[in-house]
């Protein structure tokens, strides 16, 4: 088995960034379907949801597998990534235009609202995030942009 430290070094990777958008969402979808709600295959790296959302131009349901960091309060961070690369991944200007959305956990549906953290808040939690899943320094430094950092809470 593949060590944490390992996986997070390849994860830190510009050719990580290059393939996993294409390959790890599409594989993450189909196991999620094909176990009806159960597994996320990228789980077994971190804890992960399928978050529901409307498409902020087109309007419709947009399903995306995405990482997050589980909170004490019973709350999830959702952190806009993009594995590093330049642009905001769509799912965020989706929570943006619509925050209420639905996540699958643990193979529950929960229906939730999106808030996108700022300021001291956001910072006290970017801390956090580079303790639970270091990378996202990595990801950070790569590009401009502030990574977007979105507080999930059940409605």
């Amino acid at each position: 088995m593949i060590g944490e430290k390992t996986v997070q070094r390849i994860s830190s990777t510009r050719g990580f960034a290059k393939v996993a958008p294409h390959v790890i969402p599409a594989l993450d979808r189909a196991v999620h379907r094909l176990t009806r709600g159960k597994v996320i295959l990228s789980a077994q790296m971190l804890p992960g949801v399928i978050l529901t959302s409307t498409g902020a131009r087109s309007g419709q349901v947009r399903r995306s597998p995405l990482a997050c960091m589980p909170e004490a309060d019973g709350t999830w961070i959702l952190i806009g990534s993009n594995f590093g690369r330049p642009g905001h991944p769509a799912w965020t200007a989706n929570l943006l235009a619509h925050p209420d959305a639905g996540i699958s956990w643990k193979g529950t549906d929960i229906p939730v609202r999106a808030r996108l953290l700022e300021g001291e808040e956001r910072a006290a939690v970017w801390q956090r995030l580079l303790t639970f899943w270091p990378p996202y320094a990595t990801y950070q430094s790569r590009v401009e942009r502030e990574i977007r950092v979105f507080r999930i809470t059940r409605r």
